[in-house]
């Protein structure tokens, strides 16, 4: 554990969420998870729990860790109260400019002089955070992967104010948790995003346009290309909703016909078929 960052706040308790406070309690961080929703929060504790549970089975942990790291999570209804003694507070709230930036707003005004207000969203400017604060060069990037406790890289963004300190604890902090950190710089869907999305895109494309069914194209690219999850699949993993909101950023950000969402997706997410989450997207989920 890094001495100076030892109080972290995780703010949003869905699935990005409440594996970051998983991961930071695991690696002995006191974790101030804070959601609007209560039932969210109840919800997100005991998601954590079972995926403990898992660690514990596989010998990933201990049950002794595992009821440690669980009794350092606490929950918060009001942003206010959780972040007021925090070192870093990262943002996992619903990818939608708006609503971060009210957040940003409210974390600023709120954290320590000290703190590191850190996001983890997937495609928004950093820069644009940032400038909602009276501290941009303590805004930074902390893209994380799903599923958190899992996926070993956090993409690590620096704004255009970004101190090079704030950067450099920022990725110590990461490898402390047990990630690789990777330094990128601050452009429309970062790396991951940048590459990923239109993969996704032209997949959808090419179902959207006959060329093959959902399973064709996936192990097309599973069997061919070694890909573990095909991307039609994996864009149900993400979530649709999400997927588009990626696109819209990256085809605004560069005004590239290129990264044009796909009619068929545009429709998908109007219908309320957003993958795992509602159950229907690509393909049929059971709860």
């Amino acid at each position: 554990m890094i001495a100076k960052y030892q109080k972290v706040a995780v703010i949003g308790a869905g699935t990005m969420g409440n594996g970051i406070a998983h991961v930071f309690a695991q690696s002995g961080y006191d974790v101030n998870l804070i959601d609007v929703s209560q039932p969210a929060l109840d919800k997100a504790l005991v998601t954590i729990g079972k995926n403990m549970d898992r660690q514990v089975k596989k010998e990933l942990m201990t049950e002794e860790a595992k009821n440690a790291a669980l009794g350092r999570i606490h929950a918060f209804t009001v942003l206010k109260e959780g972040v007021a003694d925090r070192d870093i507070v990262v943002e996992a709230a619903t990818e939608n400019v708006e609503l971060k930036f009210k957040i940003f707003r409210e974390m600023d005004a709120h954290s320590p002089e000290h703190a590191i207000l850190a996001t983890n969203t997937s495609s928004i400017s950093i820069t644009h955070l940032a400038a909602q604060t009276q501290r941009s060069g303590k805004v930074i990037g902390m893209h994380f992967m799903n599923p958190v406790p899992v996926m070993k890289l956090v993409e690590i963004i620096t704004g255009y104010d970004t101190t090079e300190e704030i950067k450099n604890d920022t990725v110590a902090l990461s490898a402390d948790l047990g990630k690789i950190p990777v330094a990128v710089n601050d452009y429309p869907g970062f790396v991951a995003n940048r590459i990923l999305m239109p993969m996704i895109n032209e997949a959808i494309y090419t179902l959207f346009e006959g060329v093959a069914g959902a399973e064709e194209i996936d192990n097309v690219m599973k069997l061919g290309m070694g890909h573990p999850m095909g991307p039609l699949r994996l864009a149900d993993f993400i979530g649709l909703d999400v997927c588009l909101a990626i696109l819209n950023v990256l085809h605004e950000g560069f005004g590239n016909p290129k990264y044009a969402p796909c009619p068929l997706l545009k429709k998908m997410v109007a219908a309320g078929h957003l993958g795992d989450k509602t159950g229907r997207g690509f393909y049929t989920y059971s709860k």
